[in-house]
């Protein structure tokens, strides 16, 4: 993400009164339609991808991509003055306090940090602060490596550690005090003539030796791999068992202050750092203090090429205007200061060799391609895998196995193949070919539908299904059955326990007791989860169902349309399609679904557990409210499946064409979108629309705006 994440500004270096000033702006033009809506969708993309990383410890974005995002908002809201918002996620640090934890405020608010990729962004933002100095030339820059890692704010009062918490939103964090206490390199105690208050500014952070090791314990234990240091160090830090953040051996750099009192006058950022050495707080020795923005260039240069001869994870250096009186002339936007900037690395790249190309079977039978690589580490750990999302990828691509391959972690998480390396090529080498049958005991054919990117194995029974689907059935979108993850799902399965969804409710309990894990108190707090599940929605139960082409919309208006199981059951193709935003493909696939004997059989188990069948009842949809309306939907949705969009436009009286023109009102863009579609309604001006926006249009029939 942004370089919020790992990087704080705050306290000695300017006053509190003069956080959140902006500057009067001039008048500007009207924006045109087509910036407002993206500028709409660039902040809603922002929002959710921060609530992801911030509050969920999970990103669901690569680093850079979300960097792009920010930057291109923040272009829209430099042309367009009228536009600006106080409330926009470029102006706002980002994460909600999460409700287990007692709210904080901060006295002093703890700042982001605004980036720079490349030495020419630095050299502007240089430019930018001798400007806002007057002319003046600065005399000295702190430079400091950007950790990756949680920030964090510890207080002390009289010499005592009081409390510690998380930055959350910047002005309310979260308190973790019990959990920051068991960090070994946290003082608890500070030595006399210590501030009468300081609160001291910092990272938490996993060393990469820890998170080796726990990984190593998690394999050891069958249990999955934790994805990366820097989401580890925040999941065992936000959690309500302080012995846990003990077991993980947390450490802290401190790099800034917050609020202070009776402390001595302090005149630039690296005496500050010298002040909190002398009182006991770990501080990192790779600060450096230079003259001039070449040092500064040739500093940076230095870390990434060595950035990982370090017992830590970092992801940029941050650049600081060593002398606090100028920090303070310069002061800040409601979001970061203008006195620091964070320089982010480029995502590494490392070639290996792509030893094979396998295919795994996911849930829904997808036949997804990955590949087997020589291990090599790259961003800061080893990679063995990587997806290669489906047969048009590797085709696009042209890997092939033993080829020489480029892999890189997109945001320095998710591990990726760039493509190969061509004057590497091996002479005898072929063109990977999708595998004609699925790998499973049944050898079924894998099938690909028309326009479909993905193959599909159809056999309900195939074993590599059967946990996916189950997984699925007690997901959160689902049945949402607490404490049955993927891994107690597994072992249920591999022991016999459950051969369908139906099994679910018909747990054979005096063999979980069996189980090593399976205490009295962990199998009452399973079996009321799942007895809980019951009363579910219809809707709910028709995404656990997992029938093919039916997403979360799609089960919500079935369930709506016929309002019990039973009719649904009962109703042609013709009957299901009549309802809104259900076209031939999905009607076809449902009818198909409860012609399955063997899904009856399903049905009727789950209907002896008492699970609920009855459906809202049905709403009058609103007729036509996009007749005259063409709507072109691009790239995957989470909402909606393609045909669901596309069959919700029309059955509001809607075009859904396939190709963006003169004539289109607007562009539905998902994950993944296609790039011509895109470009094209950019230079015919036509507004491109999120999924948040494309529902306010389903509803009201307007643009949002």
């Amino acid at each position: 993400m942004s370089s919020e994440g790992s990087h704080t500004c705050s306290g000695l270096s300017y006053p509190a009164g003069t956080i959140g000033l902006v500057p009067t702006l001039p008048p500007s033009e009207p924006a045109p339609p087509e910036d407002i809506a993206r500028l709409a969708e660039l902040r809603g993309l922002l929002t959710a991808a921060n609530r992801a990383y911030y509050e969920n410890d999970a990103p669901t974005v690569p680093d850079a991509t979300y960097d792009a995002w920010v930057r291109e908002a923040e272009s829209l809201e430099a042309r367009y003055p009228l536009l600006d918002d106080p409330e926009s996620p470029t102006k706002r640090v980002s994460g909600t306090p999460v409700a287990a934890f007692s709210p904080v405020a901060h006295v002093i608010p703890m700042m982001s940090l605004d980036n720079a990729f490349d030495f020419r962004e630095l050299d502007a933002w240089a430019e930018r602060a001798v400007r806002g100095l007057g002319g003046v030339a600065v005399p000295a820059f702190a430079c400091e490596l950007k950790f990756d890692g949680l920030a964090m704010s510890i207080r002390y009062e009289r010499g005592r550690l009081v409390r510690a918490a998380t930055r959350g939103d910047g002005r309310v964090g979260e308190d973790v005090t019990a959990n920051v206490r068991t960090i070994a390199s946290v003082p608890h105690t500070l030595p006399a003539g210590a501030p009468a208050v300081l609160e001291v500014r910092g990272e938490v952070f996993m060393p990469v030796a820890v998170f080796a090791d726990l990984n190593a314990a998690q394999e050891a234990a069958g249990k999955p791999r934790y994805a990366n240091p820097r989401n580890t160090a925040a999941g065992s830090l936000r959690q309500k068992n302080p012995a846990v953040t003990a077991s993980r051996e947390l450490a802290f750099f401190a790099y800034g202050l917050g609020e202070v009192a009776g402390a001595p006058e302090i005149t630039a950022h690296s005496g500050a750092l010298e002040v909190l050495r002398s009182l006991g707080l770990p501080v990192n020795d790779e600060l450096r203090v230079v003259d001039d923005l070449e040092a500064v260039k040739a500093y940076i240069t230095h870390r990434v090429e060595h950035r990982h001869d370090l017992a830590y994870e970092i992801d940029g250096v941050v650049i600081k205007i060593d002398d606090l009186a100028q920090q303070r002339v310069l002061g800040s936007t409601s979001r970061a200061p203008k006195w620091a900037i964070a320089y982010k690395f480029p995502p590494e790249e490392k070639t290996t060799r792509l030893r094979a190309i396998h295919v795994s079977i996911g849930g829904k039978g997808k036949a997804t391609p990955f590949a087997e690589l020589e291990p090599v580490f790259v961003g800061g750990s080893t990679v063995g895998m990587a997806t290669l999302h489906n047969e048009d990828q590797v085709r696009l691509k042209d890997v092939r196995p033993g080829d020489l391959v480029i892999v890189r972690k997109a945001g320095d998480v998710i591990p990726e193949v760039l493509g190969p390396v061509l004057a590497e090529r091996p002479a005898d080498s072929r063109p990977w070919v999708f595998p004609a049958f699925c790998s499973c005991p049944l050898q079924s054919p894998l099938v690909r539908e028309g326009s479909d990117a993905a193959h599909y194995c159809p056999h309900a029974e195939c074993p590599f299904q059967l946990a996916g689907w189950i997984e699925h059935f007690a997901g959160r979108s689902a049945m949402d059955i607490e404490g049955f993850g993927e891994q107690r799902v597994r072992i249920f399965c591999e022991l016999g326990l459950l051969r369908d969804i139906g099994d679910v409710y018909a747990i054979d309990w005096d063999r979980v007791r069996a189980l090593e894990g399976f205490g009295d108190t962990s199998i009452r707090n399973l079996q009321s989860a799942i007895d809980g599940s019951k009363s579910r929605s219809l809707g709910r139960l028709l995404i656990g169902l997992n029938i093919r082409h039916l997403g979360d919309a799609g089960a919500e208006w079935l369930a709506t349309g016929f309002g019990h199981l039973d009719r649904l059951i009962a109703a042609n193709e013709d009957q299901l399609g009549s309802v809104p935003g259900i076209g031939p493909v999905i009607a076809k696939s449902v009818a198909a679904y409860f012609c399955d004997e063997r899904h009856l059989a399903i049905i009727d188990k789950l209907r002896a557990a008492g699970v609920n069948f009855v459906g809202p009842e049905p709403v009058e949809p609103s007729s036509h409210i996009l007749s005259g309306k063409s709507v072109v939907v691009t790239g995957t949705l989470v909402g909606f499946t393609r045909e669901e969009a596309e069959s919700a436009i029309k059955s509001r009286g809607g075009k859904s064409p396939g190709s963006v023109s003169k004539s289109t009102t607007a562009v539905v863009v998902g994950d993944s979108p296609g790039a011509s579609k895109l470009t094209k309604a950019e230079s015919l001006g036509v507004p491109v629309l999120d999924e948040a926006a494309f529902v306010h249009l389903l509803d009201t029939g307007e643009l949002p705006g």
